[in-house]
């Protein structure tokens, strides 16, 4: 299985030059990889102490953001080294400050596993949430090299779990601790021989909870504001955009809305503001007007959601209505602000549990969209109700980082 395994990857890397031909993002993939290991020789020398981070993608690093910084301040004389694998990952990453170096992964070959790990020499490895590259695990074990798995999810469809995965769950062997986000994924690694395993929780919490004593100030979304009542529309795709539009096209004059797409393309962006009949300015036009005057604001950048949300009343978060399911509701939840999704959620704990204790609403049409926000927006009583659960579960749910650090600093 680990030499059909190693063909597999082989493929891949050849395949994937050929369709990096016709796709932008998988250009970005191919190309990003091929001075890595010259960036790593130039950057790191041998007696250097380094801590390797992996994380596949963004959402993986800003989970991981809370330890990373943890661990730079326990060892400020080692170099952090932080890898994605994912183009959407690195591209919006790659000069982030608390690393040392930042790079792609190179694929999961023996020959770039040896060869990496030679060149980084890691104390210790950390991997984000999940991707378990085969070679890599491998060779950390052989180099007996500390390796944690942190804020860890694992699902029965996993691979480690089926009859056919014992390659997978041998190279399981590599972790010295798996800290997971809740019991059910304790129980499942348990099941299949490791007790190396303990409860930390969800670092994202600890994440969006330092995001409150940061400044939060926009002067521009101030200005937009204008002190009426705020729905944010973060990370949202056309299904949701659809239904957004219609609800906002009938909502009263005296309730602003901001919409932060997933994509920012400028079909996609002129296709969102058409449906709109409301006044409407982009983030990329505002310059010289007077923002308090538009109904609608789109922001046509990225970087800036997390900030918008401290301005909202309520929250609609995307990607409810498509696969795998919707974007960070835990950013708006930590200001406090109720928080409306689509109905594809179920692949996200923080979500199913925020649903449960009905701070967050799911919808699956126009009418129920409609319904909950018109309610939201004119009882304060209800809308209060809501927001308190949202902001406690963000405190009730902090502290998986100093689990982690208390293991890991013996």
């Amino acid at each position: 299985m680990l030499f059909l395994y190693n063909l597999a990857v082989s493929l891949a890397a050849f395949f994937l030059k050929i369709v990096a031909l016709f796709s932008p993002k998988i250009k970005l993939f191919v190309e990003g990889r091929k001075n890595v290991f010259s960036i790593l020789e130039e950057k790191i020398k041998p007696e250097d102490k380094t801590i390797w981070f992996h994380a596949a993608s963004l959402g993986e690093y800003e989970q991981g953001l809370p330890v990373i910084e943890k661990i730079k301040e326990k060892y400020p004389t080692h170099k952090i080294i932080v890898t994605f694998f994912s183009p959407s990952g690195y591209e919006v990453r790659k000069n982030n400050t608390v690393a040392d170096v930042t790079v792609y992964l190179p694929l999961d070959t023996k020959s770039n596993a040896k060869r990496f790990l030679k060149l980084v020499h890691p104390e210790f490895a950390f991997f984000i949430k999940y991707e378990f590259w085969l070679n890599y695990l491998k060779e950390l074990e052989k180099s007996k090299t500390p390796t944690y798995l942190i804020s860890g999810i694992f699902r029965d469809s996993q691979m480690f779990f089926k009859w056919y995965g014992g390659f997978y769950r041998k190279a399981l062997k590599a972790f010295t601790y798996f800290f997971v986000q809740n019991e059910s994924s304790k129980q499942k690694i348990e099941a299949i021989g490791f007790k190396n395993v303990i409860v930390s929780g969800d670092t994202r919490f600890d994440r969006v909870a330092a995001i409150l004593e940061r400044d939060n100030t926009l002067y521009y979304i101030e200005n937009f504001k204008n002190n009426q009542q705020t729905i944010v529309i973060g990370s949202s795709w056309p299904k949701d955009e659809v239904l957004i539009a219609e609800y906002i096209n009938q909502a009263p004059e005296n309730v602003k809305f901001i919409i932060a797409p997933h994509n920012i393309k400028t079909d996609q962006i002129s296709n969102l503001k058409s449906q709109i009949i409301k006044s409407t300015v982009l983030f990329s036009e505002k310059e010289n007007k007077d923002l308090s005057n538009y109904n609608v604001f789109i922001i046509d950048t990225i970087g800036i959601l997390t900030k918008i949300y401290s301005y909202g009343t309520i929250a609609y978060v995307g990607g409810g209505f498509g696969n795998p399911g919707i974007h960070n509701i835990l950013e708006p939840a930590t200001f406090g602000i109720p928080i409306v999704i689509g109905p594809n959620y179920s692949n996200f704990a923080e979500a199913v549990s925020l649903v449960g204790l009905g701070g967050c609403i799911p919808i699956s049409n126009v009418s129920e969209l409609k319904e909950i926000l018109d309610r939201l927006l004119t009882d304060q009583t209800f809308l209060k109700e809501k927001s308190q659960i949202c902001e406690s579960f963000i405190q009730d749910n902090k502290g998986a980082t100093n689990a982690i650090m208390r293991v890991v600093s013996k």
